[in-house]
């Protein structure tokens, strides 16, 4: 990991125009492993100058050209380095990121992967979608659609997966021509510098890339707000995008919103039920239910739920906790202690709304007393207006509902506010086409559950926000179309004639 300092010894962690600097205040931040307390790092905590320095530098990085001139061949290029970068020092970034988040350790060298995929992609298709010429069935003029950066992006991402949400903006719109003021969540800020560590190397002009570490009134906030940012692109929870879009809303900013998912995964009798079991268990707790899409909502037939759910519930209780670099841990702690108190109130509420608690339910044994754990829970014999199943609990937690046939099961995956992502378990091919084209969700998974491709879009329905990410729409989040239309034989129209 990198360890900077300004003049004054104080961590220089921000990131603008092009250099590494302290916060115009000297404030810092502890950032602390939610595994066990300890300390993993001091960053800079920025101020609303060094916000304002930020923009100011990615506008006039923008506004003079420096990297939207560049060809869009060029700015692959770079792209294609980071990946290959991110390769090279794959062992410095995965522990970071463990240290951070306190996922394993396992976790983390997966997500650097998928990273180095991301880069990769918007690197390769960052030149091949030049435009294309429009018919104007007139042979004297020549019509074309041309694409073009949307400009300066303020970007604010989260905890969860902190370097591969980060990816999924940067990528894209360094792919685009774009700068960018990025804003990491303050909790996990250490791979975002790593990031900024091998665009800065790479030779990314001065101004592009800046980043920001700081809460979200303080510096996110601006990012929602300022005349000089075009497009504000944010990860996150609902509520919090809401008041983004609000802010955005008086400069009339380009928008775009992931906001999480109440995810169904849906069982069918005909399913290969060992299979259909062990992804259940993957799609709650994997990287302890911190996951957007997490499937914690299990929807299963009536005629084998007892069964099913028996089974899920012995498993679940024997998942190992531990921390980053526990060899026998099979799943991480949470975040916060504050995050943990909020799914122990989510359990709580679901409990007292007519959920059977089945196991789980409590922060772990006394190994567990220094992290913010919580064990893998599951609740039985839920409602659909039961609020572990209409809220995002954000947590190793998955409620249990079921259905009797193929219409119930319809219209009770899709009775939720949000429509990310959702699975479908069955070995009957018309079940899983008719299923799967009524689900209203951004991505459905057929016997399986979590994969994702950097070429394939990605984004949700309803609450789940708006635009996309990954996939040809996600380069398009970051440049806008213009239409330029030149008559070649140009000539009096006569339309308002000489008098």
């Amino acid at each position: 990991m990198i360890f900077l300092t300004g003049s004054d010894n104080s961590p220089a962690t921000l990131y603008i125009d092009g250099a590494w600097r302290a916060a115009s205040d000297g404030g810092t931040r502890t950032v602390t492993c939610p595994a066990d307390g300890s300390e993993v790092g001091v960053v800079s905590e920025a101020t609303a100058k060094d916000v304002e320095d930020a923009i100011a530098a990615a506008r006039r990085a923008f506004d003079e050209g420096v990297w939207s001139s560049k060809t869009a061949a060029e700015r692959g290029d770079l792209l294609l380095a980071v990946s290959e970068q991110l390769k090279e020092r794959k062992d410095e970034f995965a522990r970071a990121e463990a240290l951070d988040t306190g996922k394993r350790l396992v976790e983390a060298e997966g997500d650097m992967d998928d990273i180095a995929s991301c880069f990769a992609f918007f690197g390769k298709i960052a030149d091949q979608h030049p435009g294309r010429l429009v018919d104007a069935g007139d042979d004297t003029v020549i019509s074309r659609i041309v694409y073009e950066p949307v400009g300066v992006v303020g970007m604010i991402t989260p905890w969860n997966f902190p370097l591969l949400q980060v990816a999924w903006k940067v990528a894209p719109a360094i792919a685009a021509g774009c700068s960018f003021v990025l804003k990491p969540a303050e909790l996990t800020p250490h791979t975002a510098i790593l990031l900024m560590d091998i665009l800065d190397k790479l030779g990314l002009p001065a101004g592009v890339a800046n980043l920001v570490l700081g809460d979200g009134g303080t510096v996110g906030a601006p990012l929602s707000e300022h005349d000089d940012i075009d497009m504000v692109s944010f990860t996150g929870g609902l509520e919090t995008g809401k008041a983004i879009a609000t802010a955005a809303a008086p400069t009339v900013k380009k928008v775009a919103l992931e906001l999480g998912g109440k995810n169904p995964n849906v069982v069918f009798a005909g399913a290969d039920l060992d299979a259909a079991l062990d992804n259940a268990l993957n799609a709650g707790f994997m990287d302890s239910g911190l996951v957007c899409s997490a499937g914690t909502r299990l929807v299963v037939q009536d005629t084998i739920a007892e069964e099913f759910v028996d089974k899920l519930v012995e498993r679940a209780g024997k998942i190992v906790m531990g921390g980053p670099f526990d060899e026998k841990a099979e799943t991480g702690p949470l975040i916060s202690e504050a995050h943990r108190d909020k799914v122990t109130d989510y359990v709580k509420r679901g409990v007292e709304a007519g959920a059977r608690l089945r196991v789980g339910g409590n922060w772990g044994g006394p190994e567990h007393e220094k992290g913010c754990f919580y064990a893998p829970t599951v609740l039985d014999q839920c409602t659909h207006d039961n609020p572990a199943v209409q809220e995002e609990g954000f947590g190793p937690v998955i409620t249990v509902e079921t259905f009797h046939d193929e219409a119930e099961a319809i219209k009770i995956a899709n009775d939720t506010r949000y429509g990310l992502a959702s699975g479908v378990w069955t070995s009957n091919s018309g079940t899983a086409n008719r299923v799967s084209r009524a689900l209203r969700h951004g991505t459905v998974w057929i016997n399986d559950y979590h994969p994702y491709l950097p070429q394939a879009e990605w984004g949700g329905f309803g609450r789940s926000g708006n635009g996309r990410e990954l996939g040809p729409t996600g380069l398009e989040e970051y440049r806008e179309a213009k239409h330029i239309y030149e008559n070649t034989e140009p000539a009096v129209t006569g339309w308002f004639p000489e008098k």
